[in-house]
């Protein structure tokens, strides 16, 4: 049976991903999908699955796109995925049963990585997440209770009682090294030109001493020698991804002067 949730995707040439993530939706009353120009098969594949796609460029805005997403859905409770996440079985039994009791306006979520093939035991983080604490998502909440802010790292803000999920996301992030290499490089150039607009400045203790210290914390503080050399490897990439984030933000500067 159908439940009144409107499930919504970004995407932006996701054919190795959207296929997956759709197929985990069926329960969902109504799935759209947003799409920035896609020259795969993204698009084919999302309406074979049943989804309403809208183009849209994404011009390295995402709240401006999820809050497009917002206007067009049809049902109060939206839930925001990622093309590369999956609900489980027991995360659509809690999202159903919570969203009927309609004691809260939104939930948070946790995620837990799924990094070539295999789901970490200890990192439930993306590579640009430098907080300590788990990370908590806004995914799911009721449309007319808040609206996306920030461009990059875009947040919810909803007014009303938000609570927390206790099952996660699996996020599928890092299918193998060229993927996760693409991705760093991406997301690596958009925190730089965040940085350099907020007149943020680097040295070169600090292209050393971050990335040493997102090595050291993920790999022991989040016990990502539990993974053994597969988190070995997550930490190593996490370390990269501070070091492009600050080796840009020093070239963009340089740039200017």
């Amino acid at each position: 049976m159908k439940v009144a949730i409107s499930a919504v995707i970004l995407t932006k040439n996701e054919e190795g991903n959207i296929g997956r993530c759709l197929d985990h939706l069926c329960w969902c009353g109504e799935v759209i999908v947003i799409d920035d120009y896609s020259t795969d098969n993204t698009v084919r594949i999302a309406k074979s699955r049943g989804a309403r796609v809208f183009k849209r460029r994404l011009n390295r805005d995402f709240a401006g796109q999820r809050n497009f997403a917002l206007t067009k859905a049809k049902n109060d409770w939206v839930l925001f995925l990622d093309a590369d996440e999956v609900v489980s079985p027991s995360l659509t039994s809690e999202i159903v049963r919570r969203v009927r009791e309609d004691r809260y306006d939104g939930f948070y979520l946790s995620r837990r990585e799924v990094f070539i093939g295999q789901p970490l035991k200890s990192a439930d983080k993306p590579i640009w997440d430098w907080s300590l604490g788990p990370i908590k998502l806004l995914r799911l909440g009721k449309k007319k209770k808040g609206q996306w802010v920030g461009r990059v790292h875009e947040r919810w803000l909803i007014k009303g009682q938000v609570g927390q999920l206790k099952t996660p996301l699996l996020h599928y992030s890092f299918p193998d090294l060229t993927t996760a290499l693409k991705k760093i490089n991406f997301y690596s150039s958009i925190q730089a030109n965040k940085l350099k607009a907020k007149g943020i400045k680097t040295s070169w203790w600090q292209i050393i001493i971050y990335p040493l210290g997102k090595f050291l914390k993920n790999f022991f503080w989040h016990q990502g020698w539990r993974d053994g050399t597969r988190g070995l490897i997550f930490a190593f990439l996490m370390s990269f991804h501070s070091y492009l984030v600050r080796a840009k933000l020093w070239s963009l500067i340089r740039v200017d002067k």
